[in-house]
């Protein structure tokens, strides 16, 4: 069996975008899973993905009041099909990032990926001690990137693959 992932991050509707882009949406209803990694900012989208995703993973951001704090955690661990996946939306600079996750993340229930957002940056790399790192970027703020983006991939029993950076277009 493969689950289909949608991993998202940075949605921060109404501040940054009205509402989700319509791809986001279409990734939504062919994803197994859909995994946000914080900055919601309003309740309307958690509920919104909630009532439409198959099964939805979030956790909270920085720009996420205490309505979204008391409904979600800072860091999120599951595991899907044999892959342990931890969500949270910030891990510091990019500089020493794998060697800080792989502190962060010690010991047994280590995962195998960590999807994080905060710096709208897309983000794809694996760290000394194994844990695959995913950013998605933003689907509604591409800050200082070309364009906007989520990330797709398939969990397949205990293996990750087809990773992809996909463009949104607003």
């Amino acid at each position: 069996m493969a689950t289909r992932l949608l991993l998202i991050s940075d949605t921060h509707v109404p501040l940054r975008a009205k509402c989700l882009p319509d791809a986001v949406w279409e990734a939504v209803d062919a994803a197994d899973t859909v995994i946000h990694a914080g900055d919601w900012v309003d309740v309307a989208t958690l509920d919104a993905l909630q009532a439409r995703a198959a099964r939805l993973v979030g956790v909270y951001g920085n720009n996420d009041g205490p309505a979204l704090r008391a409904r979600l955690p800072e860091v999120a661990s599951v595991r899907i099909e044999g892959l342990r996946v931890a969500v949270v939306h910030e891990t510091g600079s990019a500089a020493g990032r794998e060697a800080r996750m792989d502190r962060a993340f010690a010991g047994d229930d280590r995962p195998d990926v960590l999807v994080f957002g905060h710096s709208h940056i897309p983000w794809d790399s694996v760290t000394p001690g194994g844990i695959r790192l995913l950013n998605p970027g933003s689907p509604t703020d591409r800050r200082r990137q070309p364009r906007c983006t989520l990330m797709t991939a398939v969990v397949d029993g205990a293996a990750l693959r087809d990773v992809a950076l996909v463009p949104v277009l607003r």
